[in-house]
């Protein structure tokens, strides 16, 4: 079977570049309007594109000033696009340091059912600080905890969506059985952090179960997405880390004795497209002036654990900045920050336009055929196996890249022109998960 391209767009209301709130035409309040994000799904539909994206923060971490965030939550998104679109996947993100897996699992795969089998879990480990105290928490867990609770979340959850069989509903009305009592059980999970009965209140899902996503680039998290990612969202700033990424994620994968076909890594892209290079540059200053570096500048502080007042705009990172202990981040936000300004050796203010710009994502400013060849460099040569697209500016950028960027792609053989499949599952080539009550012996109990 070829290798085919896989393409998602990582929605942000407005736009992925800081500033793109405060362009003319934009609507600040689209972050609140449902209609917005249907339309931005019907486009990506429209270029055939794998799957739309939602992130998601269980708190109010920034200053309420800065620009309009994403506040709705995701899953309720998710399930208003299933409604307006046909076969787009809609992947939405939870965390494991602060939910609950029996009514995380519910909701996602009610969600599923409703969509007819287009949903992901992006799953993630609470890393700010700030969101503790909204569950009561006041002692922030270390990486390993989070990573260790996140370990047991998944464990749990997986065996929730795997406690009715295939084929444990009967409908037969002549017999008056609904589901077949022998074929729904009990998962009985004690552990450290939880203990749940079950079994799920939901049958298996039109592709089994959603789809596992992950998000980060850390040792701890590429050691998760290893064990449990079926798709994994990354920040490579240049194709010789997105070789070495793609390289160790695979491997972790195989070593746990996977199919590393059955691991799709899709680096994040932001995106500014224009007629000419030139026009795409124009259009990227333009949204670059009206940054707001007081903002950046404390972000960039927190981040770095520098006080502003040493971080001088025109000037380098200090030569002496080492990681703080409190950051309880990994490389996802720190190291990406700091390899970046080390690497072009950046001032403190290219660094701020250059991280709110695109976040520590690659960021391409140019033609679609620019685009376009980059995307098939990454793709074929052990880069990637496709992207996550994060336009600029929203609606304009995924309406440019799906018109000009896609049918580039298309005329080079690269990705589709019709999909394929009916469930996300199907876009990224995974199989149906096998179930664990196939064989006799099993150790959880029937109802």
């Amino acid at each position: 079977m070829t290798r085919q391209l896989h393409l998602n767009t990582f929605v942000n209301a407005v736009g992925h570049h800081e500033a793109a709130w405060r362009l003319p035409d934009a609507v600040p309040n689209w972050n609140l309007d449902i209609e917005h994000y249907k339309n931005l799904a019907r486009i990506a539909e429209r270029g055939m594109l794998d799957s739309v994206f939602f992130a998601d923060i269980q708190g109010l971490i920034s200053s309420p000033s800065r620009r309009p965030g994403e506040m709705l939550d995701p899953v309720v998104k998710l399930t208003a696009l299933a409604g307006a679109t046909e076969r787009i996947g809609l992947i939405g993100t939870a965390s494991t340091t602060f939910d609950d897996p029996f009514n995380l699992a519910r909701r996602f795969a009610s969600a599923d059912i409703v969509s007819g089998g287009r949903i992901g879990w992006n799953v993630v480990t609470s890393i700010a600080k700030e969101i503790g105290p909204n569950f009561g928490v006041t002692d922030f867990p270390t990486p390993e905890e989070r990573y260790e609770r996140a370990d047991e979340f998944l464990d749990v959850v997986l065996k929730l969506w795997d406690s009715w069989e295939n084929d444990a509903l009967v409908v037969d009305k002549a017999r008056g059985v609904y589901a077949d009592p022998d074929k729904v059980h009990r998962i009985d999970h004690v552990g450290k952090y939880f203990s749940v009965q079950g079994p799920a209140l939901l049958p298996p899902t039109p592709q089994g179960r959603p789809v596992i996503v992950q998000a980060g680039s850390s040792g701890p998290g590429v050691a998760f997405a290893a064990k449990y990612a079926e798709a994994v969202f990354t920040a490579q700033g240049t194709i010789e880390e997105g070789r070495a990424f793609y390289a160790n994620l695979k491997s972790q994968a195989a070593a746990h004795g996977r199919n590393t076909d059955h691991i799709v890594v899709l680096p994040g892209l932001v995106t500014v497209i224009g007629s000419t290079e030139a026009e795409a540059q124009a259009k990227a200053r333009a949204l670059d002036e009206l940054i707001v570096l007081d903002h950046a500048h404390a972000q960039l502080a927190d981040q770095t654990g520098v006080p502003v007042e040493r971080l001088a705009l025109d000037r380098p990172l200090p030569d002496d900045i080492r990681r703080p202990e409190d950051i309880v981040d990994g490389r996802s936000r720190y190291e990406i920050t700091v390899e970046m300004a080390r690497r072009e050796n950046l001032t403190v203010r290219e660094l701020l336009i250059r991280l709110n710009a695109s976040r520590g994502h690659q960021k391409l400013v140019g033609t679609p055929e620019q685009i376009a060849e980059v995307i098939e460099t990454w793709f074929t040569t052990g880069a990637s196996d496709g992207f996550n697209v994060m336009p600029a500016t929203f609606p304009d950028g995924l309406e440019e890249f799906v018109d000009q960027v896609v049918p580039i792609l298309r005329s080079r053989g690269l990705f589709r022109s019709e999909y394929e499949a009916t469930t996300l599952r199907g876009h990224y080539g995974l199989p149906m998960p096998e179930s664990t009550h196939s064989s006799a012996g099993l150790a959880s109990s029937a109802i």
